[in-house]
């Protein structure tokens, strides 16, 4: 039994005790085989075991000399019970047959049709319910004499339910060889059903890639074809989380499928070897090099679970209708009710104005929503046209793109908070609805509101959009033309009809209170974006969203100089030199790690040794200021770089952020019990130790690397 398998199950799941203790007996050893009774009598079956029945059959009676014949195993299998493909999955064990066969007589491996994902607890098995056949190719040699011939075999498998039972078979069939031709017999049965299963190597009118990073694997699979389901199962085991689900997204000439990289794997694959099952008769079997690189986040389309079969097929109309709704449950959606509420404080204090003119800042609203949705679905399809793979929201792929709409959400709850008075004049000119400036806040409102819907996806948007963006340019802009009209429906039937703004409260202190209320879905659409802006940046987020929320630090300084002195010039100035300032901390380019520095460890630690070179180790941690402050200022300089690269010299992080016993032997060993603590070992195995201060300086550490990167005594 594959032990690597068992001791990652054995350490996830203790609720598997039963199946684990019937997998322990069927790799106990053939003592513990030999007790388990086996059926049959080398006859060709069906026989009865527990659970299943077995049989062995063949298309055909006879085989040509010189030619082949399909066999195969058949199981039929009791319901809540099932047996396993090739790779099991995260437990289990696949059918084998041990043949005895006469001269001349050959069996090929036995093969596997396409399996199903068995959950069972937070993992995953692919294997087989109700029945399965495995079809095996026996070949006759061409100079095998012709007559009756027997085939033996022995039949092992694993069936499980609530528990896993290990059974055998002792199975046998007779074949008549004769001299041919012999006519080609038909697939049928369930041997021939699986036949027409088995996966196929992929065509040359079929290409497939892979691209992986820390935590995924997307695989790229072209048909020529646009493909809408698709199931990855891996041959080999630990490469992806099994019981993770498989994203997929649609393209016009084939499928994108996201794998999530199996927990217990440290370096990426250098190939995935998979099987990838389309429908239930078209599986094809690929091997693809994995290149290392930046897997594309998820498109907001893709189609988390790849069964579509019991959902109703969308046509443009219906389309139309979904997006329509969708656009309007938007409005309730916390990146977008703020700007809609502000909106409405503007009617309440203009319900004695001109009602043209209230009409007119419904009509350039609602013109701002829309125009910005062309806008942003014209970039859309020129970059998908360009052989950009994009999807709607695709502007929060971009960092920059996040750190600015952070900032503008963020800013914006200062300001419904009560830090500063901007809310109203900054989204519709509040009492001066009448004076043109007005109408460029409304248009402006527009814009802001789209802009804030990019990362919310209401309730039957997905479908709409989803559909949309596969269809011909002019059906995508009508369905999206419909969302954005939906969203600017709600205060574009307040200004139509303005009789309706006398149910609203009349202007008071409550309205001071509730717009304070509402900068707390702001705030917490600005934390989410500021998770989003981390994970852009993985596995270095946590040091880009210290930069953003330094860049929120600062506009809260902005917002308090409006606050403090409001309408004045000079506030005004300083707040947009404070904002520029605050946007320029996360949009900074982030630095490139020239130098490699590897994890310490006493294995990497000996190994470092041996090279020859001189050691350099960073007793360092995330808590540990004056760590940070050494490395950016010193080590991470170019002068010391490029001393550490020229000397050759092996650079190690002992990483102390958690309490690690053997980083804090090694700090005993050199005389020391903090961070941060810096320490060069010259060549030689030898060789003692050279202690730096703990505040470097780069004279300091050039000094060091130009004494220790010679052998000690030279």
């Amino acid at each position: 039994m594959r032990n690597g398998r068992f001791t990652m199950v054995g350490a996830r799941l203790a609720v598997l005790s039963l199946a684990m203790a019937g997998l322990t007996l069927w790799g106990t050893g053939s003592t513990a085989r030999a007790q388990i009774p086996e059926a049959g009598d080398g006859g060709p079956g069906p026989v009865k075991a527990e659970h299943l029945t077995a049989e062995l059959t063949t298309l055909s009676p006879q085989i040509a000399v010189g030619g082949t014949l399909q066999a195969g195993l058949v199981l039929t299998i009791e319901e809540h019970w099932h047996v396993y493909w090739i790779n099991a999955g995260d437990s289990g064990e696949p059918p084998a047959i041990k043949w005895t066969l006469p001269p001349g007589i050959t069996a090929g491996p036995m093969q596997f049709p396409p399996p199903t994902r068995l959950p069972l607890g937070p993992l995953m098995d692919f294997g087989y319910e109700d029945g399965v056949a495995f079809p095996v190719t026996l070949t006759a040699a061409p100079g095998m004499k012709p007559g009756k011939v027997h085939l033996d075999a022995h039949v092992t498998w694993l069936v499980c339910s609530s528990v896993c039972l290990p059974g055998k078979a002792h199975l046998g069939i007779d074949v008549n060889v004769v001299k041919g031709p012999v006519a080609e017999p038909q697939p049928v049965g369930a041997l021939g059903s699986a036949m027409a299963a088995l996966p196929k190597p992929l065509p040359a009118t079929m290409s497939a890639s892979a691209v992986g990073d820390a935590k995924q694997i997307q695989v790229t699979l072209k048909t020529g074809t646009q493909e809408t389901d698709a199931a990855f199962y891996p041959f080999d085991q630990e490469v992806i989380d099994n019981a993770a689900e498989q994203p997929v997204a649609s393209q016009p000439d084939g499928i994108k499928i996201w794998l999530k990289r199996a927990a217990d794997s440290t370096a990426l694959p250098k190939t995935l070897h998979g099987l990838v099952e389309l429908s239930s008769t078209e599986a094809y079997d690929f091997t693809v090099p994995v290149t290392q690189g930046t897997v594309p986040p998820l498109p907001m389309t893709a189609n988390k679970t790849p069964d579509t079969s019991n959902g109703p097929d969308l046509n443009a109309f219906s389309a139309i209708g979904l997006a329509f709704l969708g656009g309007l449950l938007l409005n309730l959606m916390p990146c977008v009710f703020p700007v809609l509420f502000l909106k409405g404080l503007s009617l309440v204090h203009s319900s004695n104005e001109e009602r043209g003119r209230q009409r007119a800042h419904g009509l350039v609203y609602t013109a701002g929503i829309v125009v910005s949705f062309w806008v942003i679905v014209a970039a859309l399809l020129i970059l998908r046209a360009g052989g950009r793979e994009l999807g709607w929201g695709f502007q929060l792929q971009s960092p920059g793109f996040v750190a600015v709409l952070a900032s503008l959400v963020f800013f914006l709850g200062l300001s419904l908070a009560g830090q500063f008075e901007i809310g109203l004049s900054l989204t519709s000119a509040g009492g001066e609805l009448a004076q043109k400036p007005g109408l460029t806040g409304s248009f402006f409102t527009g814009v802001l509101a789209t802009v804030v819907a990019t990362p919310c996806m209401a309730p039957l948007m997905g479908a709409a959009v989803g559909f949309a963006l596969v269809q011909a340019a002019w059906v995508t802009f009508v369905v999206f033309t419909a969302l954005a009209l939906g969203l600017a429906l709600p205060y574009l039937l307040l200004t139509m009809q303005p009789q309706w703004t006398s149910i609203l409260p009349k202007p008071g202190a409550w309205m001071e209170t509730l717009k304070q209320l509402v900068s707390v879905p702001l705030f917490g659409t600005a934390i989410w974006l500021v998770w989003v802006y981390g994970q852009l940046y993985s596995p270095e987020g946590v040091d880009r969203t210290v930069w953003l929320l330094s860049g929120f630090l600062v506009l809260a300084i902005a917002g308090w100089a409006l606050g403090k002195w409001p309408a004045k010039w000079g506030s005004g100035i300083a707040a947009v030199v404070l904002i520029v300032i605050a946007l320029a901390l996360p949009l900074r380019k982030p630095t490139v790690d020239t130098l490699v520095w590897q994890p310490y460890t006493e294995a990497n630690f000996t190994a470092a040794r041996a090279t020859g070179q001189p050691v350099f180790i960073d007793f360092t941690a995330a808590w540990c200021l004056s760590c940070q402050v050494n490395e950016r200022a010193v080590l991470k300089s170019k002068d010391v770089e490029k001393a550490l690269e020229k000397n050759h010299v092996q650079l190690l992080k002992a990483d102390w952020t958690q309490y690690d016993p053997v980083i804090t032997r090694e700090l005993a060993a050199v005389g020391r019990s903090g961070v941060p603590t810096y320490v060069i070992y010259p060549p030689g195995k030898v060789s003692n130790p050279d202690v730096l201060p703990e505040l470097l300086t780069k004279s300091t550490v050039l000094t060091a690397i130009q004494k220790d990167a010679k052998p000690m005594g030279q």
